[in-house]
């Protein structure tokens, strides 16, 4: 048997809260556990240095598959994995760990219902609320409802013949204000029906108006110097504004529907799948299809059910879909959710799929790096509007001091990658004075105009680093040759990463995230760095020759062979007499010598 190779596994899962499933050799589900950290607790199971116990190593020995599922929170974690195992019942969760058994809040169907907790649910008709991972949460919910509502909580038959009878008499609940006496026909029926309605909001997340009330109640007793009243109303608040009262994962009202959602490129889709049995998900899985044709998502994702339905022996009326389908089924409804709980299952569908697509794309373009070449120009030329591929694009950039040794650099880039041997530098020529568009002007019609005497193909995509100015001067150098209309020059405006086409007046701003912004401010980064790398060096340079001038009877153009033999003064002053011979005069050697020896002293 072959060993797993888990260490590739682990790349594919996220540093993300929720549930990891091993699947032995038969393709038999052998574990399910819970993280908060998924990739770090499941590596943690083939840390050499774990100290794990027999059980836990024969469960590794095991593993040949891992797959995961991604939720928002821990708690959602815990519960997805409650209702996993109850469902699938993993040999090794048996072995390693207890089941557990959340609590739930129920509305007992009764006359004058009560309201309280438990971990049963029982099919008689009752309103179940939870599952609760937090005891404690639960009970201050709880709580506060008690406080707010005065409800019963005695077991009495409450028939409308009881009490007509007079059979009960008022307790203490009643004295002290916790009860309005319904045993005694003191609340109606409908009144009592009326907090009970008010309380399923409550319940269902619609927290809002009970918040207000605290909120007021806080207020009233501050007003009346009540400080204990307040503080205590305070910390509920902080509590309820934490709170949730249902999880996305599994609810009460929600029973046996599917959930599907898609994410999908030009070459693959990518579906996830959910089933809901009894309020709990029992199943989740992701797969993927590579089109053959040109399928519409919703081709796809009417394939990618009927698939899923067989496999999981779905018998469910409802689907959750993420848009309309045009699925001809008189015995299968279609739900695309706006809002509430069947909403909050759609979108763990879909950030489980979207997670999945993007792990698998990454894996392929590890594997062929052409593919992830040809995904970013492809969106660099739909988010830019480029008639071509931007196979070929160049940047310029100009850099001087104070008007000083001004040049112009130009990077170019093929196939999204660096191509340095085509990098070039350009001495600015025809321009006196800092006019940083005069001198991009120059830069761009010397570069493409040497391109078209040696017939060299032009770039599809030119970068200006510049706002407005730099462009329009750029605009005007490629009108000159006759090539405006031959390719697309954009500029960027470095404050607001603003990017400028010709004669628009309005930026174009690209998502900070955007794959084409990022190559496109790697371009400008590159044009910088290596623009002010050349100024440096022939500021230095005219420094140093500016030095050498000094010397008397060294002249400009002794110091340019000066420095164009030895690169620095440094190694002028470190040179041999025989290596001076082979620039200077005995004269011109004896007076440089003078003046490096008056300099030392």
């Amino acid at each position: 048997m072959s060993a797993f190779d888990y260490k590739k596994a682990l790349t594919d899962i996220p540093h993300k809260p929720g549930i990891y499933q091993y699947w032995d050799a038969e393709g038999v589900l052998i574990y399910i556990g819970k993280a908060k950290n998924l990739r770090n607790r499941v590596s943690s199971y083939f840390n050499k240095d774990n100290q794990m116990n027999g059980k836990t190593k024969v469960l590794v020995s095991k593993i040949r598959k891992i797959t995961f599922t991604i939720v928002d929170t821990e708690i959602d974690a815990w519960l997805l994995e409650n209702s996993l195992i109850k469902k699938h019942q993993p040999r090794y969760n048996i072995m390693l760990k207890d089941d557990k058994t959340y609590p739930w809040i129920i509305i007992k169907k009764e006359p004058f219902p009560r309201l309280y907790w438990t971990r049963k649910m029982v099919k008689d008709g009752s309103t179940y609320f939870g599952p609760y991972a937090s005891v404690g949460m639960m009970h201050t919910i709880l709580d506060l409802i008690k406080e707010t509502y005065p409800l019963r909580t005695c077991n009495l038959p409450l028939s409308p013949k009881n009490i007509e009878d007079g059979k009960f008499k008022v307790c203490l609940e009643y004295q002290i204000g916790n009860c309005k006496g319904p045993c005694q026909a003191y609340q109606t029926i409908t009144d009592y029906d009326s907090n009970i309605e008010e309380i399923k909001e409550i319940l269902s997340g619609k927290i809002g108006n009970v918040i207000k009330d605290v909120k007021h109640v806080i207020k009233n007793a501050s007003a009346d110097l009540n400080f204990e009243l307040a503080h205590q109303y305070q910390r509920k608040l902080l509590v309820l504004e934490k709170y949730q009262s249902k999880s996305t994962v599994v609810s009460s009202a929600i029973t046996n529907i599917d959930v599907v959602s898609i994410a999908s490129d030009e070459r693959y889709a990518f579906v996830n799948y959910l089933k809901v049995m009894n309020g709990s998900i029992i199943q989740t899985q992701t797969i993927e299809i590579k089109k053959r044709l040109d399928e519409t998502d919703e081709e796809l994702l009417t394939i990618a059910i009927t698939e899923f339905r067989t496999r999981f022996n779905s018998t469910s009326k409802e689907i959750i879909v993420p848009f309309e389908i045009s699925l001809l089924d008189s015995n299968l409804k279609f739900t695309v959710p706006k809002l509430g709980e069947k909403k909050n299952l759609l979108e763990l569908s879909q950030k489980n799929v979207i997670y999945f697509k993007k792990e698998k794309l990454n894996q392929y373009e590890k594997l062929n790096p052409d593919l992830r070449t040809d995904r970013i120009l492809a969106q660099m030329q739909k988010d830019l509007s480029l008639t071509k591929l931007p196979k070929h694009i160049e940047c310029f950039d100009n850099s001087n001091f104070q008007g000083a040794y001004p040049v112009s650099a130009i990077v170019v880039f093929k196939d999204a990658k660096p191509s340095k041997k085509d990098y070039r530098h350009f001495n600015v020529k025809t321009v006196e004075g800092p006019n940083d568009f005069a001198t991009m002007e120059e830069a761009v019609y010397r570069r493409y105009k040497r391109m078209l005497e040696e017939e060299d193909t032009l770039p599809q995509l030119i970068i200006i680093d510049g706002g407005k100015g730099q462009l329009s001067s750029a605009m005007t150098s490629l009108k000159k040759l006759g090539i405006e209309k031959r390719v697309t020059v954009i500029g960027i405006a470095k404050r607001l990463e603003e990017l400028f086409f010709p004669g628009d007046p309005y930026p174009l701003y690209l998502d900070k995230k955007s794959e084409t912004l990022k190559v496109i401010q790697q371009l400008r980064d590159e044009a910088h760095r290596f623009g002010i790398t050349f100024h440096r060096k022939k500021r230095d340079q005219g420094t140093l020759k500016t030095e050498l001038e000094q010397i008397p009877g060294i002249g400009k153009t002794t110091a340019d062979k000066l420095l164009q033999h030895f690169k620095s003064v440094k190694k002028i002053k470190e040179a041999e007499e025989t290596e001076l011979q082979k620039v200077l005069n005995k004269a011109q050697m004896k007076a440089l010598i003078d003046y490096f020896n008056k300099s030392k002293a």
